[in-house]
């Protein structure tokens, strides 16, 4: 149950009664009406706005309607006291017993609350990594890794059919370059002297991920790469290859991150080979969308060599871009907008009206075409939401990791697993939005610290698992699955702490819904954090208060109910870490 949902609902049948009452008119549009905590706790447990917004169409000042709904909301069995606060809003305070079902709701469900119908199996495709593949995945990438790969996680709990997709850009010069790097590590292990100097240089890329896919390929067929040609069908083998044996890599990377994928498109094999790049450019020639025409300038000091000439452009500024997009290089071949038209029309065509990407931080100026773009090619029923994951800057104790791709030096995401730990580089990443930039400090999430969100969250697990332990010496073949613990008395669970941690346990399933619907799964970890803050303080505060501690000896019944609350803790924080992708520690060391 979502909780703010419920009585949303109940309000909303309240407004219904007075209409029939004619206390209000009758037809006035709830859609408006919201409720949600109060921002002060103090205030209650529930706000709603209904008399606010609905004065205007009622013709009613809000504090007469807001006394009519008071009135009535005061006798639902679930609700404790409403009162009326300021100019017309509500505040509602629910009863223990409501509170204390929740906690029900957890045991019963276990790892599945929180789980939505919200979404109604409506199809939506998240892509999510999507770089070239022309070298290892260095750190760089991980942040939106985990990012698209928790939100697909997420939008699967809120109800939503997900397809997690790869895009891989396998056209183009970029690629060529590859493969030029790739023929000159294979001449260099068949003994032509060409420097290591030479890579990043002459060739543009220095990994050493390269020489890896020459020795492969040496490995598996000597004679047919030694007498490597250079005929166009010799180079598009070596093209092949290249890109298949570090997609290979990029694939254990990510695997060892935790993150997977449902579909790789290639951009070459199933795009620009099948003629959908050609395709899509002629729907919008039809529609009007595409001309010849002459672009301004840039903006600012103009370069040397800008000259004006004639060219292919796509009619961005018609849906909501700064300027119209060149769709054609000066070698009439196809610019990479052109394919990035392509591919979202191609998502759309495979039935997905709302797309999700995933991009970096230096991409941030390509959204505005790519959405224009989708406007018009899908006549404006494709939705894209594009997501824009800053930079993570690397430290060591407060000093810069260096790093560069192209001089070779790079900190590959498998470095950073192996380090840390896949759990730790997935839960830290999310701690926070991915539009804020983000310090990566590797001696601090390792930290045992409540200032390290990764232990404070892990901890409160193995906390919650340390009780049921320590409770079996207690009270012989008590389990943390235990029947007795459906069974017990809940309302021997009185005290404010225990009543403020099932009430954070019941906000779960809006925490859900609402990271769904923004498409912030850094919201989890907020609200992780919280529970663990709540349970370690509800614990501390047990080692002051001896009536308060889970284990009272001598008092099954107290101890049985005491172990739901906790129950309810671990399998809230191991849900939203399933979530999460993040297995949960049994045990802190």
């Amino acid at each position: 149950m979502n909780v703010f949902t419920h009585f949303r609902d109940e309000i909303v049948g309240v407004i219904d009664q007075l209409a029939a009452a004619r206390t209000l008119p009758a037809g006035l549009d709830t859609a408006r009406v919201t409720v949600e905590p109060p921002r002060d706790p103090a205030h209650g447990d529930l706000a709603t706005n209904a008399a606010m917004v609905l004065a205007k169409a009622a013709g009613k000042p809000p504090r007469a309607i807001a006394e009519a709904l008071v009135t009535e909301l005061k006798k639902h069995p679930a609700i404790e006291a409403a009162e009326i606060a300021g100019p017309g809003f509500i505040n509602l305070r629910v009863r223990a017993d409501f509170w204390r079902a929740r906690l029900l709701d957890v045991l019963n469900a276990g790892l599945a609350y929180g789980d939505s119908t919200m979404g109604k199996g409506e199809p939506i495709n998240v892509e999510y990594v999507s770089t070239n593949p022309t070298g290892l995945l260095h750190v760089g990438h991980a942040r939106g890794s985990v990012f698209g790969d928790v939100l697909a996680s997420l939008l699967v709990k809120a109800g939503y059919k997900v397809t997690r997709e790869y895009y891989v850009n396998d056209a183009g010069k970029q690629v060529e370059a590859l493969r030029d790097s790739f023929i000159g590590r294979l001449k260099q292990q068949c003994g032509d002297p060409i420097p290591d100097s030479a890579f990043g240089t002459t060739y543009q890329y220095p990994g050493e991920e390269i020489a890896d896919a020459a020795r492969g390929a040496l490995k598996a067929d000597a004679a047919k790469w030694r007498s490597l040609g250079t005929s166009p069908s010799d180079l598009d083998e070596a093209q092949r290859f290249a890109v298949a044996f570090m997609m290979g890599r990029i694939r254990e990377d990510l695997a060892a991150l935790g993150v997977r994928h449902d579909v790789f498109t290639s951009e070459r094999h199933d795009l620009v080979e099948k003629g959908k790049v050609d395709a899509a450019l002629e729907t919008l020639t039809k529609l009007g969308d595409i001309y010849t025409g002459t672009l301004d300038p840039p903006k600012g000091k103009v370069p040397e060599d800008w000259e004006p000439r004639e060219q292919t452009l796509f009619r961005a500024t018609a849906f909501g871009d700064d300027t119209d997009r060149p769709l054609k290089k000066s070698d009439g071949s196809w610019t990479y907008f052109a394919s990035d038209i392509a591919y979202h029309l191609d998502k759309f065509r495979r039935g997905f009206g709302t797309m999700i990407d995933v991009w970096g931080a230096d991409h941030g100026g390509y959204v505005k075409r790519v959405a224009a773009a989708v406007k018009a090619v899908t006549d404006g029923e494709g939705v894209l939401d594009v997501k824009i994951c800053q930079i993570v800057r690397f430290l060591d104790r407060g000093e810069p990791v260096r790093m560069s791709k192209r001089a070779g030096n790079v900190i590959t995401v498998r470095d950073m697993v192996e380090r840390v730990g896949k759990d730790v580089m997935r839960l830290i990443m999310l701690t926070r939005k991915n539009d804020a930039p983000f310090d990566f400090d590797l001696a601090k999430v390792q930290e045992q610290s409540k200032d390290n969100p990764v232990f404070y969250i892990q901890y409160a697990h193995a906390r919650s698992r340390s009780v049921f332990r320590q409770a079996r010496e207690a009270f012989p073949g008590i389990d943390s699955k235990d029947s007795r613990l459906m069974g017990i008395s809940l309302n021997l669970l009185t005290d404010s702490g225990e009543l403020g941690l099932i009430k954070a346990l019941a906000a779960w399933p809006r925490t859900v819904e609402a990271a769904a619907e923004a498409h912030e799964p850094h919201r989890l970890a907020f609200y992780l954090y919280d529970v663990a803050a709540a349970f370690h303080g509800h614990w501390n505060r047990g080692k002051d208060e001896p009536g308060l501690r889970f284990i009272v000896e001598g008092n099954e019944p107290l101890t049985l109910a005491r172990l739901a609350l906790v129950r309810g803790v671990q399998l809230v924080i191991a849900s939203g870490l399933n979530v999460m992708g993040v297995t949960p520690v049994e045990e802190m060391r």
